[in-house]
């Protein structure tokens, strides 16, 4: 007789919840995985799309396409609402699930330490597909107008980009907009010099990149001044407006600003009740990555706050939380097969960050490297990484090309919507 039909609700399309699916290929096992968005999304390289280097369906894959073969999954585009534990019930926006077993791989959202409604309409964050795409159309628009501006004086604040966090995103984005004004636009326009645009990245803390070594924190500052950055760091932003970022003392008049300074957790956490939660919102899981006190439930990716088996504290980056799907997938199956359950150990394959073209740096256990090296191991990863082999070959054609050519593709300004944080409007000299 053959054992009942469990059914495994997962929460979420990102790495986690593709891991944990793709790990659950049992004939007596019923998947649903739920998804606000009808794609899987490769978020290291949003930055790319925000910047023109790649288009928007580059970085995504549809995830009834990644799942289609496995026959015991059914995919469901719809918002999360809340998760009754003592129900065994998630309530959707438009249904509710009842579960035998729950993965929450919501992942995390951008955080503002509690400045989200002041801050968030003028300085958006980098986490979905419409934000990055909001963001070039910003960025790009900004050229645009600064073209048509008579009075000289608006080209400064035009031209001038913001963006706040020293992390692998505010570096990674730094440096791509840097090399987008000074080298794909330089010839494009005929009365302003993109070449004289700002971008400057505000950091809180004393270097850039904390997650590496001092060394290499100092190499990315050089040579992100090198190519045109303009680096502040020990620099709290303390105020945001619509054309304007106060750090301290320091004010700078901008018309496009990128918020990269910080993450919580998706808010459905906080409806998780008697689950301990950390200040971000973020889940304190069990060893082996379940809820206390509700081994059928587990929190995965980067929603989780959690130190391994080894007292290794576990990031919030896509190899870890791959990792975390993968394993609370095989103790559900151990469970099944009446196997004790193990603990999670997170192994760490290193860290990598690009800053330019040519420049980027690794470390991998002892190892350190910078430039070209760590900048090639970067793109190998990254091409390693991503799901679909159609976009791994238009991905490395389209660094090819912009290798040999300093060209960006991408540079179609699309949407009527007006821009997130509002351009107040431009000055002419016949304006008072």
């Amino acid at each position: 007789m053959s054992a009942p039909t469990k059914h495994v609700v997962i929460l979420g399309g990102g790495f986690a919840g593709i891991n944990a699916a793709r790990q659950l290929r049992q004939p007596n096992l019923r998947i649903t995985l739920v998804d606000r968005q009808n794609h899987h999304l490769f978020q290291p390289l949003l930055y790319q799309v925000a910047t023109a280097g790649l288009a928007a369906p580059d970085i995504a894959q549809p995830l009834r396409h990644i799942l289609a073969r496995q026959r015991n999954v059914t995919t469901l585009m719809d918002e999360v609402r809340a998760v009754d534990l003592e129900k065994r019930q998630v309530a959707l926006e438009h249904s509710t699930l009842s579960y035998d077993y729950l993965v929450v791989a919501l992942g995390a959202r951008t955080g503002y330490f509690g400045r989200r409604a002041e801050w968030e309409p003028y300085a958006p964050g980098l986490k979905t597909l419409d934000e990055a795409t909001q963001l070039r159309r910003r960025m790009l628009q900004a050229f645009e107008q600064a073209e048509n501006a008579r009075d000289t004086s608006e080209w400064s604040r035009l031209l001038s980009f913001v963006i706040i966090g020293g992390g692998p995103t505010g570096v990674e984005t730094a440096g791509a907009l840097v090399e987008l004004a000074r080298q794909v636009l330089t010839h494009d326009f005929r009365r302003i010099d993109p070449s004289k645009a700002h971008v400057h990245l505000v950091e809180a803390g004393p270097r850039l990149l904390p997650m590496f070594s001092p060394a290499q924190s100092e190499y990315t500052r050089r040579r992100l001044e090198k190519m045109g950055v303009k680096v502040h760091l020990a620099a709290p932003v303390t105020d945001i407006g619509p054309s304007h970022v106060q750090a301290g003392d320091l004010r700078i008049e901008a018309s496009v600003i990128l918020w990269a300074a910080g993450v919580e957790a998706n808010p459905v956490t906080q409806t998780l009740a008697g689950v301990p939660l950390d200040r971000g919102g973020r889940v304190q899981v069990a060893p082996d990555l379940s809820l206390p006190g509700h081994p059928e439930v587990f929190a995965v990716g980067d929603l989780v706050a959690m130190t391994d088996a080894r007292d290794v504290r576990v990031p919030g980056v896509a190899p870890a939380a791959s990792q975390m799907g993968r394993h609370a997938a095989r103790q559900i199956l151990a469970d099944l097969r009446s196997k004790p359950r193990q603990p999670f150990t997170y192994r760490d394959k290193g860290s990598i960050a690009t800053i330019g073209r040519s420049a980027a740096v690794a470390q991998i256990a002892k190892l350190r490297f910078n430039g070209w090296w760590a900048w090639a191991m970067w793109m190998s990863v990254h091409l390693f990484f991503l799901i679909g082999l159609r976009n791994r070959v238009i991905i490395f054609l389209h660094w090819a090309w912009a290798y040999c050519t300093w060209q960006r593709g991408a540079r179609i300004i699309t949407g009527t919507q007006a821009p997130a944080a509002p351009v107040p409007p431009v000055a002419t000299t016949q304006q008072s």
